[in-house]
């Protein structure tokens, strides 16, 4: 295992940003901040990898899209895109991200949102979860919401606001909103706030400044997206492949163990209708890991089209992936660490991820050319 000095040795500055070089509004620009999301990257770093790497109007391509920042990233850059999720809300997530939106179609069902949000639910509309975790009032809210989206032109956008109304609408506690593990009834001692604080009883505040929000967001990136070709597969990786040649993936494989990526949206799996597909998703645990990613990224690797290149995101503390790349049929080209300054909720320690460049073994490799990206002022060194 690599020492914390030995890490800060092998640092690749152009992908590590300090709280000064990339403030929050620029990591969060545009549909990047449509619904939290633990365990994304920034969008910067995509950027990075698609000046160097990426040539516009080729395929780029994800096998674990999501919250989908490689898609919409490669959309902005010019290329079409494609990815794949286990996940349904995911999928939801990505697509609309990715769709295109017409302004004054938005504002009418913006203006069609906007009704009473005090609605008695009908019997049965609500699941135990459901009940469990939102006070009366904010689950009337929510159902009244969810009966409006019926008829609007993107229902899928509304349900994605409505999912991020729910999940800060929940009997949580503020400082505890990734993986609550029991639903708040009375005062409590807040973290975040110093003080003490009460469960929310409401959600008709957070779904006003949502579908506000979104609106804004999606115009915003409609504005400076260069393609509009993004395809979203919902299905395992192991088994699908990419819609056609692949000139670069951009992916960040989940860390065994770390993160449940369904629980995190149980609440939207519940209040959506969602299927839960949680034993297919790798990262569960260690076992079958490895061979899990080394089948995607082999599928990647056979779709890969002359040039191209596969770029990994991932804490490696386990030195899992040289195995992983090789058994792939990849070679490692260049790997190097990033430093991640800033990380979500009370997970505020030191982190490092570990990004691999690979390249089909046995193939002659075209040289590295110096970036010449115009990066955001925010980010220069």
């Amino acid at each position: 295992m690599r020492t914390q000095a030995a890490l800060y040795e092998e640092i690749d500055l152009e992908l590590s940003w300090s709280e000064a070089e990339l403030p929050e509004r620029e990591r969060t620009k545009h549909v990047h901040r449509l619904h939290p999301y633990l365990g994304k990257y920034v969008p910067q770093l995509v950027e990075v990898f698609l000046d160097r790497y990426g040539r516009p109007g080729r395929l780029v391509w994800d096998p674990f899209a999501g919250s989908g920042t490689t898609l919409v990233e490669a959309n902005a850059f010019g290329s079409p895109a494609a990815g794949c999720d286990i996940s349904a809300f995911n999928c939801l997530l990505v697509r609309v991200k990715t769709a295109e939106y017409e302004h004054d179609r938005l504002l009418a069902d913006a203006a069609r949102l906007a009704g009473d949000g005090m609605q008695v639910p009908p019997p049965g509309a609500a699941s135990p979860y459901l009940r469990q975790w939102f006070a009366p009032r904010a689950l009337a809210e929510l159902l009244a919401f969810r009966g409006r989206i019926d008829g609007t032109a993107y229902p899928d956008l509304w349900r994605v606001v409505l999912s991020r109304a729910a999940r800060s609408a929940r009997l949580a506690r503020h400082f505890d909103l990734e993986f609550p593990v029991e639903a708040v009834q009375g005062e409590y001692f807040c973290h975040k706030h110093r003080r003490t604080c009460r469960p929310v009883e409401e959600a008709d505040k957070f779904l006003r400044r949502y579908v506000r929000d979104a609106v804004s967001r999606v115009l915003a990136y409609g504005e400076l997206r260069r393609s509009t070709a993004a395809t979203v597969l919902h299905g395992d990786a192991r088994a699908l492949d990419p819609p056609g040649p692949v000139d670069l993936v951009v992916t960040s494989p989940p860390y065994p163990g770390l993160i449940d990526y369904h629980e995190q949206h149980a609440y939207a799996f519940e209040l959506l209708g969602l299927e839960r597909r949680d034993p297919e998703e790798i990262g569960r645990g260690v076992p079958g890991y490895c061979e899990g990613v080394t089948e995607i990224l082999g599928r990647a690797r056979r779709a890969l089209a002359p040039g191209g290149r596969i770029v990994v995101v991932v804490n490696d503390r386990r030195g899992l992936y040289e195995g992983i790349l090789a058994e792939a049929g990849l070679r490692l080209e260049e790997r190097s660490a990033r430093h991640v300054n800033r990380r979500t909720g009370r997970r505020n320690g030191e982190y490092f991820e570990d990004v691999l460049v690979a390249v089909p073994a046995r193939r002659r490799v075209r040289p590295r050319v110096q970036s010449s990206m115009k990066r955001h002022p925010a980010s220069s060194s």
